[in-house]
Order: C-alpha cells, then sequence, then structure tokens
C-alpha cells in the first residue's frame, strides 16, 4: 500500500511517541517492517530527533538490584571457599545474560531462556 510522505510521517510518529509499536504500525498499516523502521528513522532526521529509547531501558523500569542485607552476609561468611568460588561465578554468568538481554528460569530440561525485552530469539 503506498502512503504520502504527511502520512508516512504521521506513522512514525504514533510509532516515536511510544502510541504503538512498529511491529503493530507493520500489521495495522500492511507494511513492511523495514519500511517501518525507515519512516520512523526518516522522522527522526527531519525533526532532529534522538533516537528513542525502548520502553524496557528508560529510567525507572532498569533492572532492580537486591543489596545483599546482613543474614545473606553471615550465609556468606559461613561459606566453605568452593561454596565462595560457585556462588561468584553463578553471579558473574547472571549478569553476563543480563547485559545479553535475557534471563534463565528453570534449570535442566525445564530450562527456559527469557528475553529481558520481550522479543523472540528464535
Amino acid at each position: 500500500m503506498k502512503y504520502t510522505k504527511p502520512e508516512r510521517m504521521d506513522i512514525a510518529k504514533k510509532i516515536y511517541d511510544g502510541e504503538m509499536t512498529s511491529a503493530e504500525a507493520a500489521v495495522k498499516y500492511d507494511l513492511n517492517f523495514t519500511s517501518v523502521k525507515n519512516y520512523v528513522r526518516r522522522y527522526r532526521l527531519e525533526n532532529n530527533l534522538p533516537p528513542r529509547i525502548p520502553h524496557n531501558l528508560k529510567s525507572g523500569s532498569v533492572i532492580s538490584v537486591k543489596v545483599p542485607s546482613d543474614n545473606d552476609l553471615e550465609k556468606f561468611a559461613t561459606m566453605t571457599k568452593e561454596e565462595l568460588i560457585r556462588e561468584l561465578v553463578k553471579a558473574k554468568v547472571t549478569e553476563a545474560r543480563l547485559k545479553k538481554g535475557y534471563m534463565v528460569k528453570g534449570a535442566g530440561a525445564a530450562k527456559e531462556f527469557v528475553p529481558l525485552d520481550g522479543k523472540n530469539t528464535k
């Protein structure tokens, strides 16, 4: 479907303002997802706007970090060296996964990789 430039800019404005996602716009207006992304890019360039920050990265929605309580610290104080190393490795793996944008739920055959941004990784 062919849209005029004002119509394309209106679609892009709705996406940039967060009224709808790019995927929703692609379905609603029967457009290719790449075309929708290009509309938003052109809209940003013409209006000198910064790139849009995904909703899961805006301030206030950052993943909270649990600060260890005194009970947790006492638990660490009673651990052996091997147990402390194991906990440190688990923390490092979790940190690396969060940086890549996913978490893991479950273990073994029931392990599930959950993306933080809601996108499918397949």
